[in-house]
């Protein structure tokens, strides 16, 4: 009994050391996965890598998406009525040899056009091509013998245009201005071409447009630095479809003071799996050894996470318990000299006035 006792004792201070560490180590979800465990997958559900990445699925837009339209063809449904600053292409066969009519004429901002010195100026503002074609005939009419008119429209001023930069709103739709507003999220460039011409049929005679996706604003990853303590650092980075975990690394300036190289890439689970996805990266080997095992692609939506350094981590979390103790000894000291210091110059001072 004696001797069980005394080894009881002698155990005492390491066991008290132990739990000393523990307690500064903080709580930490303990982990009963064993590697050994995992089974070989087929090859089609292997994560893709370095040196087998796979293409991203049809891109499908979202706010806050830039698109990028440019009205191909853009002819007002009839009847249209001209107006100032439209363009007319205006031929005429049987004119003056030394004055023919042949080219693009401005309406002026009066509504008329000006056929030539010999011709003078024809009003049609307000008229459809039909009937600007038979003014311009009877204009000509009165000097010529049976001129033959032919009015095209080349470019209408009056139409608001359509081409330019859209964003895609809160609401998952671009705001077309004159035209209304067309739903993009989660189509296609191709579904959001046929919708929009379909929209723009309202307005235009067989719309041809082109649509592209200007920035890619909307699919991210994430990579997330635990702070050692003092806080995680998370940044935000658009996927451009060929994303390493090695891109994602220099896009943050590589590890920092306080990480380690237990990193990993977590993987969101489809909506109501509780399950993780987890992707454990080998940094050295990445790194150092240029294998690409564990270079994984990133997917829209991945985490990856470098950890804290543990021995950081417990120096900060020391310096966090201790930090209030040594301000309120500071404090205590500090005013300890200062009484004393007060009451040595109040002895001295009435030394002084004895003599």
């Amino acid at each position: 009994m004696t001797t069980t006792r005394s080894q009881v004792r002698s155990l005492r201070p390491i066991l008290l050391t132990i739990c000393g560490m523990l307690c500064l180590a903080g709580c930490h979800a303990v982990d009963y996965y064993d590697s050994s465990l995992q089974q070989p997958v087929p090859p089609a559900m292997e994560p893709p890598r370095e040196k087998s990445m796979t293409s991203l699925p049809a891109y499908r837009v979202e706010p806050p998406d830039i698109l990028m339209v440019e009205m191909l063809k853009m002819v007002p449904l009839p009847p249209y009525r001209i107006d100032i600053f439209d363009v007319l292409q205006i031929r005429v066969l049987g004119t003056l040899l030394d004055q023919p009519i042949d080219g693009f004429f401005l309406v002026e901002g009066e509504g008329i056009v000006t056929l030539g010195p010999a011709y003078g100026r024809v009003r049609v503002a307000g008229m459809t091509v039909e009937q600007s074609s038979e003014a311009i005939r009877a204009k000509l009419g009165e000097m010529l013998s049976k001129p033959e008119v032919s009015v095209q429209l080349a470019r209408t001023e009056g139409t608001p245009p359509v081409t330019g930069e859209y964003m895609v709103g809160p609401d998952g739709t671009i705001n077309l201005r004159q035209y209304g507003t067309l739903h993009v999220t989660g189509k296609t460039v191709t579904e959001i071409r046929l919708e929009m011409q379909k929209l723009l049929s309202q307005y235009f005679d067989s719309p041809e447009v082109s649509v592209e996706v200007r920035q890619f604003n909307s699919k991210v990853f994430y990579v997330i630095t635990e702070g050692a303590g003092l806080g995680d650092n998370v940044r935000r980075i658009p996927v451009t479809g060929n994303d390493t975990v090695l891109d994602a690394l220099s896009a943050v300036d590589g590890l920092s003071q306080v990480s380690s190289a237990d990193i990993w890439v977590a993987r969101p689970a489809p909506g109501g799996f509780g399950c993780e996805q987890i992707l454990p990266v080998d940094y050295d080997a990445i790194a150092r050894g240029g294998s690409s095992a564990t270079n994984y692609q990133l997917m829209p939506g991945d985490r990856v996470f470098i950890a804290e350094d543990n021995l950081i981590a417990a120096n900060t979390f020391i310096s966090k318990v201790t930090a209030p103790i040594e301000r309120l000894l500071g404090i205590a000291s500090l005013g300890t000299s200062s009484i004393r210091g007060m009451q040595t110059l109040g002895r001295n001072y009435n030394l002084n006035r004895r003599y």
